[in-house]
């Protein structure tokens, strides 16, 4: 018997119609967009991808890799002891093609084709290889004295549905294989679908789970029915979604005017993906879809959520069945999926193994929210996404409140703007916002702030976290020397998950309660949180990033007064020419002054925003600029990007944007060294023992609980940029936790007796321990 798994065991015939299996749930679920792709001929396509599975695995027969497979077996057959003398130090992947006999798939003798199956069986598993003569010559030497006395085995045990070589194997094909194809191969796209959805069968056979779950839910039907029942009718953006459900959109609408009701509409029956740019606006969105579209009334493994920390999530969420969505998502088995670009968006740049994304973006919808709050090297690598997925026949929809022109500009020159595409531009004529310049620092006016901050809900936003700190210290200061009574609280990107988590939630439940007080923060809340306040002091900043500030202050309540509720702050703005580009800011707050038109309180329009990012990013208006020649020089590269040049997680990693250390600060340490990491460390001891026992069930048990070890001290870390940790930075010397540092400068947290809430600086940059023990 010819096996392909271990444990549990599966021979190679189970393992190949498992992939049959889900190729047909595939083709029932979406197969009608499948064959819509006008790239690909219906039949043709369904019968080489048949063909591909059949023979992907073959080369699993070679004894080595039967013997190995044997010997990893949990469960003991009865097989004859396999005799060998030839070592596994060749990947099946590679011989698999040896058996095909392209007298059957293709008489035509096309070698652009036979080149095609050939490299999605081949690279199958992206491993880094260097076909040179030698490995050749190995790979003839296994057909010569090992495959070529499998074909038995494979026409009566395995029973192989399409003929093969029964004569002599040849390592001719590998000639096929030596250059990759790229987007200039004939049938490029028709490579991509085959490979993407080959790695998608092949994951989800393996995982024992199914390709595509709950196709038939219809998200636009439930979100309308939710619509109708709560409102009585459909707004003119979700109007436009449900006139324009086969067409690419973009959308400008202001905060308020229902656009994640909008996409969903737009998304209809059809499999999606939809994007923000933080974990928790993405899990807000989730849990929202879910009241909208009605989840648990029947099973609802359709959403699924993709992130970094999504387990994390879901289980602090008590959701019954977070394993399984997270695992879903995973595979991309999900009618629609929450995610950050990290996870999606890795496609445009060819790294090895990426034709699995994007084959499933060919015959899904994907929603990108908040396209303006990327920085210009991620909003490069989101327009190119958006050319491949239009190139290849997938749908998407932009939407935002502000859209800047050289956005459209370049998607214009890339063919993405066609008659394929619908604009609407939607924003409310209610006023919300009352804005003011004040030309001095928000320091010289913490007074007038406390004094808001004694009747009103005050949001305090500055650039920096060391101004967030200097802030709240200055506050603390005033408040107490004049004993005032009044609620502070602070809220930035340095404090530990945990805690930061805490602190998200408490500013929520502040925005949502009627108490009165401050909240001092950095951009972090910009798009991340949901939450609406009286008043808004800000340092100056861009002027997209200055308009989202906007929408955490009276979000979608009407502002009736004629004193301002935003205060602008221009002098001794900090992070300007470090986060922010200098150029930007001084021409969007030149704009800013010339729509106000001299006067202290500008009641400004949603239009007046979007016409003023338009203005800003511009072609004309960025010349020259950094944000330009950022997003020039990042969408050279990806252009000419060498395919398959870098691995899944350093693709990741540069959408991350991951410059820096993830740190555990000492104090936070020296509370958890005996319980937590001394845990992890004894499970990874209990987990060795058990490879040396050689007991699977006890070996997946461990490191279950080990992966649950390590999530519970990622709770307990903080991301650090390279450039603040400088040499403050400790090496954990715990295997499996190698790559957290332990960072030695000062993590301020305190409890309130009353209220247990959590309150503190966070990490204090600069601020050393003076001792590490």
């Amino acid at each position: 018997m010819l096996y392909a798994k271990s444990n549990p065991v599966e021979t190679l015939r189970e393992h190949t119609d498992e992939l049959l299996k889900q190729m047909n749930v595939l083709r029932e679920s979406y197969g009608t967009n499948i064959n819509s792709l006008n790239f690909l001929e219906e039949e043709i396509f369904w019968q080489l991808l048949d063909f591909v599975i059949e023979f992907h695995d073959i080369g699993k027969a070679f004894s080595p890799f039967q013997e190995l497979i044997i010997s990893r077996m949990d469960t003991k057959i009865n097989e004859p002891k396999i005799v060998t003398h030839l070592e596994n130090n060749v990947g099946h992947n590679y011989l698999s093609p040896a058996f095909i006999d392209y007298s059957y798939i293709d008489k035509k003798k096309n070698k652009e084709l036979r080149a095609v199956l050939n490299q999605v069986i081949v690279y199958h598993h992206e491993r880094d290889i260097f076909i040179d003569k030698d490995f050749k010559n190995l790979i003839q030497k296994i057909l010569d004295e090992d495959l070529i006395n499998k074909v038995y085995e494979l026409q009566h045990e395995f029973k192989v549905r399409y003929p093969i070589k029964t004569e002599k194997l040849s390592k001719v094909y590998l000639q096929s294989v030596e250059k990759r194809i790229d987007k200039n191969h004939k049938y490029y796209n028709l490579y991509i679908m085959l490979k993407g959805i080959l790695h998608r069968l092949d994951h989800s056979a393996s995982a024992h789970e199914v390709v595509e779950c709950n196709n038939v839910m219809n998200i636009g039907e439930h979100t309308e029915n939710y619509l109708m029942k709560e409102f009585g009718s459909l707004r003119e953006t979700q109007s436009f979604a449900q006139s324009n459900r086969n067409k690419n959109i973009i959308l400008i609408a202001s905060t308020g005017m229902g656009k994640t009701e909008t996409a969903l509409i737009w998304i209809d029956k059809d499999k999606a993906f939809f994007t923000l740019p933080l974990r928790v606006s993405i899990n807000a969105l989730f849990d929202r879809a879910k009241n909208i579209v009605g989840v648990g009334e029947s099973n609802d493994t359709f959403l699924g959520l993709l992130h970094s920390t999504a387990i994390d999530y879901l289980e602090e969420s008590n959701q019954e069945n977070s394993s399984e969505i997270v695992d879903l998502a995973k595979l991309l088995s999900c009618k629609l999926t929450f995610s950050t670009i990290d996870q999606i968006f890795k496609f445009p740049f060819l790294y090895r193994g990426y034709e699995k994304v994007y084959s499933t973006l060919a015959y899904s919808k994907v929603v990108i929210d908040e396209i303006q709050a990327y920085s210009p090297e991620i909003a490069a690598v989101l327009v190119k996404g958006i050319e491949m997925i239009h190139k290849i026949g997938g749908k998407f929809m932009i939407m935002t409140a502000t859209m800047p022109t050289i956005y459209i500009d370049e998607l214009k020159k890339r063919g993405v703007v066609d008659s394929n595409l619908a604009n609407l531009t939607c924003n409310t004529e209610k006023i919300r916002h009352c804005v003011s310049i004040v030309e001095n620092s928000i320091d010289e006016n913490l007074e007038q702030i406390i004094q808001s901050g004694i009747n009103k809900k005050v949001l305090v936003i500055v650039n920096t976290v060391k101004s967030a700190i200097e802030k709240y210290e200055l506050i603390e200061e005033i408040i107490k020397s004049k004993g005032i009574d009044i609620n502070v609280n602070l809220l930035h990107s340095m404090y530990i998950q945990e805690d930061r988590a805490k602190l998200e939630k408490y500013i929520k439940e502040f925005a949502d309660s009627d108490s009165n007080g401050i909240w001092i923060t950095t951009q972090l809340v910009e798009a991340s949180l949901d939450i609406d306040f009286d008043e808004l002091h800000t340092e100056n900043s861009t002027l997209d990033s200055l308009f989202q500030r906007f929408g955490r202050c009276y979000r979608s309540r009407e502002y009736e007064e004629n004193s301002p509720n935003i205060f602008i702050y221009t002098e001794k703005a900090t992070g300007i020419g470090s986060i922010y580009d200098k150029d930007i800011v001084e021409k969007g707050l030149e704009l800013l002054k010339n729509c106000m038109n001299g006067k202290k309180c500008f009641k400004m329009k949603e239009k007046h925003k979007v016409q003023m990012v338009k203005i800003l990013y511009s072609k004309e208006s960025l010349k020259d600029t950094d944000f330009e020649k950022k997003f020039t020089r990042a969408l050279d590269i990806l252009d000419t990007i060498t395919p398959y040049s870098l691995g899944s997680n350093e693709a990741q990693n540069i959408l991350r944007n991951i410059e820096g250390y993830t740190v555990i600060p000492e104090d936070i340490y020296r509370k958890i060294e005996k319980t937590l990491i001394r845990d992890y460390e004894e499970l990874g001891q209990e987990l060795t023992e058990a490879y040396s026992n050689d007991d699977r069930q006890l070996i997946n048990e461990i490191k279950s609980k080990r992966k649950k070890a390590r999530r519970e001290i990622i709770k307990k870390t903080v991301n650090l940029p390279i450039y603040k940790a400088k040499q403050n930075i400790v090496d954990i010397q715990v295997k499996g936790l190698e790559d957290l540092k332990i960072l030695l400068y000062k993590y301020d947290i305190h409890e309130d007796v009353h209220t247990k809430h959590i309150f503190g600086k966070g990490v204090i940059i600069g601020k050393e321990i003076d001792q590490f023990i």
